[in-house]
């Protein structure tokens, strides 16, 4: 009975050796790390996306949450590319460093301000569209994070 234990741990074994294990550069982040930051960048947009097609609002005040939704995503990868490039000694002039900042506060402001003044939205439509929108500006920042450790990390072989 021994024998066949032994004989069964040794197949497993064996299948576990067969089995082809992606290596990950160093500095990589893992796949499931990137999966989840796709998804929560779908997730984020999609959703602030689909309640602003189904908002009972006016044409342009949906133009206006959607212009800020994408200056918004624009502005926080460029902050988060300005100070990376900046970290790692790759020059940045200190004016596009300072309006990557502005971009990023005035989008914040320009969407906390007009959640803020629309009276046509209720509470929580404005508490889900403030949620939707953060969650897409830091998942943007991810991703753009994981492109760029995932190419550097390719260049070093």
């Amino acid at each position: 009975m021994s024998n066949d234990n032994e004989e069964v741990l040794l197949d497993k074994e064996k299948r576990n050796d067969l089995k082809v294990k992606e290596v990950r550069k160093e500095g990589e982040p893992t796949p499931a790390f990137k999966g989840a930051s796709w998804a929560a960048l779908l997730v984020g947009v999609a959703s602030y996306l689909i309640g602003l097609f189904n908002a009972t609002m006016q044409l342009n005040e949906k133009g206006f949450y959607f212009a800020v939704l994408v200056f918004g995503l624009y502005s926080a990868i460029s902050l988060q590319k300005a100070v990376r490039d900046k970290d790692e000694g790759i020059p940045v002039t200190s004016i596009y460093y300072g309006i990557s900042w502005f971009a990023l506060i005035v989008s914040i402001a320009l969407m906390a301000i007009g959640l803020y003044n629309a009276g046509s939205i209720v509470l929580s439509e404005k508490g889900f569209f403030s949620m939707a929108f953060v969650l897409s500006l830091f998942a943007a920042i991810t991703v753009q994070k994981n492109i760029r450790d995932t190419q550097r990390a390719r260049e070093r072989v």
